[in-house]
């Protein structure tokens, strides 16, 4: 079997007649090491390409801008090669290497994978299947757009590329980049990561800017997706050109710029290269401008930005990065960097000339310095990476210090131990390796190598990595936050994203926020419970709008009111719903103690009456006044005033049927006692003796109260069967109360009774009208036409208030049935009271009212006489005999009508004699 040193030898002096080669005009790649199997990279070890604008015709790139992360991820593969080299886990295989600077351009990109598959400077690998390219797998490159376009190249001759960065979504796609592959997931779940991050903090309007590339479009693309799911919303997209040697980079960067400080969106989300985000800071720390940053991928762990100066002024960042992980040894690499023995590294030669060399810039600086405050002396750019010591070195190519180890976060170079080490396990497997000697063939072909790495399946730091069907690593995400330290920032991993399984955590309390509380960044204010969200043209953009009545919110920002459940109900704006409150006419109510009040005093009036009147019970004020007549009127202004009690407190069926029956029943009785009165009275003085003569056949006291108040009995019984009253609940929307009260049917029923009751009292005061000229002294006619006006006044006007008053009826009822009965206690009972107790005996005995009625019929003859006189003649002798007749008929007929004691019956039957 050939030495290594010997097999090596071809592609050796390849490398070296390439390198002669470019020396002459201008090298392709910057870095190579021979080995039996070489593994190309395509690194970015350089910014721009200087006169793009210019180029009119095939010619070198010039490349300028040299960038510390990629040239510390080329040394990263450099070192992980010598590590399995070294380790002899391919036993008898050598890996070499060819690194190669894309500097950030697609085409010069292109230019550098045709050099890497060509075969002594030809490419007829695609006519010659048997015919190796000069590489067998590429690493690289950086950014997405780039990759893109070299792996539907490298795809033609299926060379696998495995790219540690670039993390467009469509590279998954195998049709048109069959041979691609990468160590981390797509972008579709980095953006899916940042959006939920983002709604963890509840913060829904975020600004984006990304860059116009394929990386930028298809990350702003699948942001906003999944904004939409987790109702996160977009404010305002920025696009900013990728070249940072574009004309219009400046200009734009400064209209980003304003339009972040011009929208009240605290959260901002970069999808930029690192070079483009530290021009955007410089513009915010110029104007003091402070935002919540997140950092996609590509400057998650930016250690030039954490670095540059006014860094804290900008505000809180955050990161997501692909997993990191150690480097073991890679540390001790960097602070002794030398390339081996024949090998070739540009790439390291540059760096310590910019680290170590003196140069005219450097030596005018300091000569600045040495006479002037160093505030006022321009650091040049080509100095940024200038040693201290650098004019005090002999040889810069044999320095070394901790300088990358300071400026570059070394967990990010992972990646490309991941890539090295999935190659490693591939050919360990292609060419059969074991613990002594790797027995495949070594002239494979980059076709059978991919072919290797889809099936790979290796652990590395106790973790399992595999390609999945779209050639990705899941191995998910960091979540970074740049904690201050001192001037800079310094990387912490308080979290992370599993695309596996949807999960996003987030450690808060490593977080040190400004102001000890997390920033708003929304649209709209929170919608506190009572409210619910008006939306506008954006989800997250809306106001505060109160839940309509029978409608609840009993959480914050609730997109609709939910609708109170049965039985329960809400007043507008509030945050639950409640059981609605009985109301009624009740016991404890002012008006209703009050009601109850003239109750009682009624009862007692009442008793003191029956009192009186018992005890002067044969006095002719008592015989006047009805006699027994009078204690069934209090029997029925009892049953009146007890149905008054029964108007208050909650109303059932049968409550609702009990008060208007009593009420109906009992003042009704009393009437028509009152109407028996009347009618006594009207007969007692009626001159026209025919009429009395027939009328006086009707007055049976017992059966016209008798036959009136069945009558009543009818209608009620009618009512009650027919249309009976109930109780009805009455619910307002603006109110949480349900108020009871009796509803009396359609009105028909209880329009009748009162109707009823109404007319038994009008005929009673036209019955009483026309006999108001009985005698002053034991007149009965007044108190009943006074108390009859009073019962139909107030019930005339209890009808309109009793219709427009739907929740004060009981009350109003009540009220009307007190005023009605008192009216006939006052009009009927305390007078003869008053009498009985106040006047002289005299004044009240029969004689005395004898005397008066006798007086009052012969003044009534007189002037019936005179009445007839006038139409007939005085001679008439006929007549004057008839009215003569006529006084004492009359007065015997009042007081048989009015007085029925023995001695007055008596009397009046000498009379008719």
């Amino acid at each position: 079997m050939p030495s290594p040193l010997r097999a090596s030898a071809p592609a050796l002096c390849f490398l070296l007649a390439s390198v002669h080669c470019q020396d002459a005009c201008q090298p392709t790649c910057g870095a190579q090491a021979p080995g039996d199997i070489l593994i190309g990279v395509i690194g970015q070890c350089h910014g721009e390409v200087e006169s793009l604008n210019e180029r009119i015709k095939p010619e070198g790139f010039n490349c300028t801008d040299f960038i510390l992360q990629s040239f510390v991820e080329t040394l990263a593969v450099i070192h992980t090669i010598d590590v399995i080299n070294d380790s002899g886990f391919l036993p008898g295989v050598r890996l070499g290497y060819l690194i190669c600077d894309d500097c950030s351009y697609p085409i010069k990109a292109l230019q550098i994978a045709e050099h890497l598959v060509s075969t002594n400077d030809t490419l007829h690998v695609e006519c010659n299947p048997f015919t190796s390219p000069l590489v067998k797998a590429v690493i690289g490159a950086r950014f997405s757009e780039v990759s893109i376009t070299v792996a539907r190249f490298l795809g033609l001759y299926m060379v696998p590329e495995i790219s540690t960065s670039s993390s467009a979504d469509t590279l998954d796609d195998k049709l048109r980049f069959p041979s691609f592959l990468r160590t981390i997931p797509n972008d579709e779940h980095q953006t899916r990561g940042i959006a939920k991050f983002m709604s963890s903090f509840s913060w829904d309007w975020v600004g984006v800017v990304y860059g116009d590339d394929d990386y930028g479009k298809s990350a702003l693309e699948n942001f906003l997706l999944n904004a939409e799911d987790t109702k996160v919303c977009v404010a305002y997209q920025e696009v900013m050109p990728q070249y940072l040697n574009n004309g219009n980079t400046d200009l734009r960067v400064k209209e980003v710029a304003e339009t972040i400080r011009s929208y009240k969106a605290q959260v901002v989300l970069l999808i930029l290269k690192e070079e483009l985000v530290m021009k955007i800071f410089e513009e915010m720390i110029k104007t003091n401008t402070s935002r919540i940053w997140i950092a996609s991928d590509a400057w998650s762990l930016a250690q030039s930005l954490a670095n540059m100066p006014g860094i804290n002024m900008v505000g809180e960042i955050f990161g997501f990065s692909f997993i990191t992980g150690q480097n073991p040894g890679f540390s001790e690499f960097l602070q002794n960097l030398q390339p081996d023995p024949g090998v070739v590294n540009h790439f390291i030669e540059e760096y310590k000339n910019l680290r170590f060399e003196c140069t005219p810039e450097l030596l005018q600086y300091n000569e600045c310095i040495a006479n002037n405050p160093p505030s006022l002396c321009t650091r040049p750019p080509s100095l940024t990476f200038k040693s201290p010591l650098a004019c005090s070195i002999p040889d810069p190519q044999q320095a070394n210090d901790d300088f990358l180890i300071q400026s570059v976060y070394l967990n990010r170079t992972y990646g490309e131990r991941l890539a090295v080490w999935a190659i490693a396990h591939a050919l360990r497997n292609l060419l059969q390796c074991n613990g002594t000697l790797c027995q495949g063939d070594r002239n494979i072909h980059p076709w059978m190598l991919l072919q290797e790495l889809k099936m790979v399946n290796f652990t590395l730091n106790n973790q399992r990595f595999y390609f999945n069907e779209n050639g990705s690593f899941m191995n998910g995400y960091d979540l970074i936050y740049w904690a201050r330290s001192g001037n800079g920032r310094d990387f912490r991993v308080i979290g992370g994203y599993d695309p596996k399984t949807g999960n996003m955590k987030v450690d808060t309390k490593d977080i040190m926020w400004q102001n000890k509380t997390v920033p708003d960044s929304k649209c709209s204010t929170p919608c506190p419970p009572g409210t619910f969200m008006k939306i506008y043209n954006v989800s997250c953009c809306y106001n505060c709008t109160q839940c309509d009545m029978g409608t609840f919110s009993n959480v914050s920002n609730m997109p609709s009111c939910l609708q109170c459940p049965d039985g329960t109900w809400s007043l507008k704006g509030w945050n639950q719903c409640y059981p609605r409150t009985e109301t009624f006419f009740g016991w404890n109510e002012p008006y209703a103690i009050i009601l109850l009040t003239f109750v009682g005093l009624g009862f007692l009036l009442l008793l003191m009456v029956f009192v009186v009147f018992m005890a002067s019970r044969h006095s002719p004020v008592v015989n006047v006044a009805g006699g027994k007549l009078c204690y069934i009127m209090m029997a029925a202004l009892v049953v009146s005033f007890g149905s008054v009690v029964l108007f208050m407190g909650k109303p059932s069926v049968h409550i609702c049927r009990a008060r208007q029956t009593m009420y109906g029943l009992g003042f009704t009785l009393c009437v028509s006692c009152i109407l028996v009165k009347a009618f006594r009275t009207f007969l007692a003085f009626l001159f026209n003796f025919n009429r009395q003569y027939k009328l006086k056949k009707l007055y049976k006291p017992f059966s016209i109260i008798v036959l009136f108040t069945t009558v009543q009995v009818l209608i009620c019984t009618f009512w009650l069967v027919f249309d009976s009253p109930r109780v009805e609940t009455i619910t307002s929307n603006q109110s949480m109360s349900i108020f009871f009260q009796c509803n009396e049917g359609s009105g028909v029923g209880f329009g009748i009774m009162l109707s009823y009751i109404g007319l038994l009292a009008f005929v009673c005061f036209l019955l009483a009208f026309n006999g108001r000229k009985v005698p002053h002294r034991f007149n009965e006619t007044g108190y009943i036409i006074f108390s009859m006006l009073i019962y139909l006044f107030v019930w005339v006007c209890f009808i309109p208030i009793y219709v427009t008053k739907s929740q004060q009826r009981s009350a109003v009822q009540a009220s009307a049935i007190l005023v009605s009965s008192y009216g006939i206690i006052f009009c009927h009972f305390l007078p003869k009271c008053y009498m009985i107790l106040c006047k002289k005996k005299k004044d009240i005995s029969p004689e005395a009212y004898r005397e008066k009625v006798r007086i009052f019929s012969i003044t009534s003859a007189n002037q019936a006489l005179c009445h007839l006189s006038t139409d007939s003649g005085i001679g008439d002798m006929k007549t004057m005999a008839t009215t003569s007749s006529m006084k004492v008929e009359v007065s015997s007929v009042g007081i048989s009508l009015n007085d029925p004691s023995p001695s007055v019956r008596k009397r009046h039957r000498r009379s008719s004699i």
